[in-house]
């Protein structure tokens, strides 16, 4: 991969860190300044099983339709100013996901200016029993258990895939890329990688790629949003920009936003964004390299703009991570609010009288759970001895494989607020409502097995 050239600064801007995330971000950020690239994460591990049972109730869905809504608020600046934008809004139905792009843009006139790449392959659910029968066992990293012993709950399987498609659909002229199950930190990664074609074992560089990725993946959680370190002092959350990489080809760069947004870009807020879902720090395995987390030097670099540099990298391994979703029973949870006087009295009360009654019908469940929130939910034993707060949430939970047993919980919860303990103040949400229950199973898959195939139109 030769060096382009194109560029001494490549710009790349978070505009959703996960699905659900704020609608605005996305015309804010490239309305805001100048950028080469807007990077839309979605994907979590639940949000693939969620994703797959729409998807199984209409073919035509499957992924995340928040995207849509952020295509059409930026198809000007795609069209006029040629920012380029990379998501993993695909979830499990990437090609899906694609068609609606282009016909939002059809139905602005824009869809000569739309040239859009789909990148598949992640998606191992229709080749599971091919893979399991040809000795890929998809052992649970946590338990070791092979896959086989819930096959037949399996709701979704997708390999996480790295930068070298997406680099390849941008080379091909593509200016919107939709992904699947891509890591977050690719998203990012890939058009840095592409714009200064950084090499398959320039381990510092794609290293750095890598952690740039990861500070801004989850979008103002790094510039103030959900920030511990002196939160009080973060000015006006309710504009904040969210962040923005400047890369450079040498594998530095900086991280800031738009001017005239709030929030903050410190040291501190990047510095609590690298340890989140960090890992081993010496071994950040990722399909394209490990990166050394250890290695990261941070500096200020003017308001609201962090420097970082000094990264080091290795070769990756050959495994890909398998999410796997699967069918895990049921559940439902319910809460009552009691008040003041001897609040939490009266919850432990309801408590055990909720419990007495399922005893008595002979209801067994794989747990039942109780919390009291506003007194020991969280932090349980180290809030220190119980004293009359003037509210707590009894909170109940159960699970089962038993949908009946579930369905009859929920049936139980409501009459308390007559026959239980005195002084309820809220009943939300009513009866409370049975789930299936979703399990995660990570494992581990041979790459040379997970092929990705990259068409643009």
């Amino acid at each position: 991969m030769n060096n382009r050239g194109a560029k001494e600064i490549v710009k790349v801007a978070a505009g959703q860190g996960f699905w659900g995330d704020w609608l605005e971000a996305p015309r804010r950020q490239v309305e805001g300044g100048d950028i080469d690239y807007l990077m839309l994460d979605y994907l979590a591990e639940v949000t693939m099983s969620i994703l797959q049972k729409q998807k199984e109730r209409d073919p035509k869905m499957g992924y995340a339709r928040d995207f849509i809504g952020a295509i059409e608020s930026i198809l000007p600046s795609i069209a006029k100013r040629g920012v380029r934008v990379i998501a993993n809004a695909g979830g499990v139905n990437p090609p899906a996901c694609a068609d609606a792009v282009r016909a939002v843009a059809e139905k602005a006139g824009a869809r000569k200016d739309i040239r859009v790449g789909v990148v598949t392959g992640d998606d191992l659910l229709p080749r599971l029993d091919e893979l399991l029968a040809s000795g890929h066992e998809l052992r649970n990293m946590d338990t070791g258990e092979p896959l086989a012993t819930v096959r037949d709950r399996v709701l979704s399987a997708n390999a996480y895939i790295g930068s070298v498609p997406i680099v390849e659909a941008l080379t091909r002229g593509a200016n919107v890329v939709i992904t699947g199950r891509s890591t977050d930190t690719a998203l990012t990664m890939a058009p840095i990688r592409f714009e200064f074609g950084w090499g398959t074992e320039e381990w510092d560089k794609l290293a750095a790629g890598i952690i740039a990725g990861h500070i801004i993946e989850c979008g103002a959680q790094c510039s103030g949003g959900n920030c511990l370190f002196d939160w009080r002092s973060i000015p006006d959350l309710a504009d904040v920009g969210y962040p923005i990489v400047e890369a450079h080809a040498d594998g530095t760069f900086e991280i800031t936003k738009h001017p005239g947004t709030g929030g903050r870009i410190s040291v501190p807020t990047i510095t609590e964004q690298l340890v989140y879902e960090m890992g081993d720090p010496h071994s950040y395995i990722t399909p394209d390299v490990i990166a050394d987390f250890t290695s990261i030097q941070l500096a200020p670099a003017g308001p609201d703009r962090v420097r970082v540099y000094g990264i080091h990298g290795r070769p990756a391994t050959d495994k890909l991570k398998v999410s796997i979703a699967y069918r895990a029973g049921f559940k439902a949870v319910g809460t009552l609010v009691y008040s003041w006087p001897d609040a939490l009295d009266k919850a432990r009360k309801a408590d055990e009288v909720l419990r007495a009654r399922l005893d008595h019908l002979g209801l067994k469940f794989d747990q039942l759970l109780t919390e009291y929130v506003g007194v020991s939910a969280t932090h349980g034993t180290l809030a220190g001895p119980p004293h009359d707060v003037p509210e707590v949430q009894l909170r109940v939970g159960v699970r089962s494989p038993d949908r009946a047993g579930v369905e009859r919980f929920t049936r139980e919860l409501a009459p308390l607020v007559l026959n239980g303990p005195p002084s309820v103040t809220g009943f939300a949400g009513g009866r409370p409502k049975v789930e299936e229950i979703v399990a995660y199973w990570p494992a581990l898959i041979d790459k040379r097995v997970v092929q990705t195939t990259v068409e643009v139109s």
